[in-house]
């Protein structure tokens, strides 16, 4: 099983610190939502396509991180074909590509630990103000990443066992054991985290009736 999603290397991306790659994802995103030419979509898929395999990840295991959502983005490049033009899917197409490999980049060059650090120390202010509790956002979207892998890895067994035994490999006889096997794996960990004391619970405000 995999222990997350980074890859350990020295290229300038993994020298970067966490503020700075998560600040330029939000302005590359940005920026490709605001063009719709494929001359400028299709270099930007491109470029990404290069930063995404140049991360120390082999072709193999490139294409199979980006397996899951690509069937979403078939579904989406389908439905705006259908339901606009193909011109249009196309820029849909490379436009959240071009995105996803970024994202995917960022997160092969960063490790779990730092992006839950950069977090919290992002929502403090918000903390301080008692609108979010920090740690717990940044734990929470830590072990999303941690999830992802074992998730893929889930769907894996699942699909090997069901080949093994001879059954057709169908989404909907998959999906089912996929959700009890990660909603077992979230309610171990749940436990855990409570064992361990990583979240403290805030000071209850203590009330005094007057009689």
């Amino acid at each position: 099983m995999l222990n997350g999603l980074n890859i350990e290397g020295t290229t300038p991306l993994h020298r970067m610190s966490v503020r700075a790659k998560l600040a330029i994802l939000l302005v590359c995103g940005l920026a490709l939502y605001a063009v719709s030419s494929l001359y400028i979509l299709i270099p930007a898929f491109i470029i990404a396509a290069l930063i995404y395999f140049t991360t120390g990840l082999s072709f193999r295991e490139g294409v199979s991180r980006l397996q899951p959502i690509l069937f979403t983005i078939l579904i989406l490049l389908i439905a705006t074909a259908y339901l606009t033009s193909l011109r249009e899917a196309a820029e849909s197409f490379f436009r959240l590509m071009a995105i996803v490999l970024f994202a995917g980049a960022v997160t092969a060059t960063t490790a779990t630990g730092a992006f839950i650090d950069e977090i919290t120390r992002l929502l403090q202010p918000l903390d301080r103000l008692g609108l979010v509790r920090a740690a717990d956002v940044g734990l929470a979207f830590g072990l999303v990443l941690r999830f992802v892998p074992d998730i893929f890895n889930h769907y894996q067994s699942i699909r090997e066992a069901h080949r093994a035994r001879g059954l057709k490999v169908r989404p909907l006889t998959i999906l089912a054991p996929l959700i009890i096997l990660t909603l077992k794996e979230a309610d171990t960990i749940a436990m855990a985290i409570d064992a361990r004391g990583f979240r403290r619970p805030r000071e209850k405000t203590k009330l005094t009736v007057e009689s």
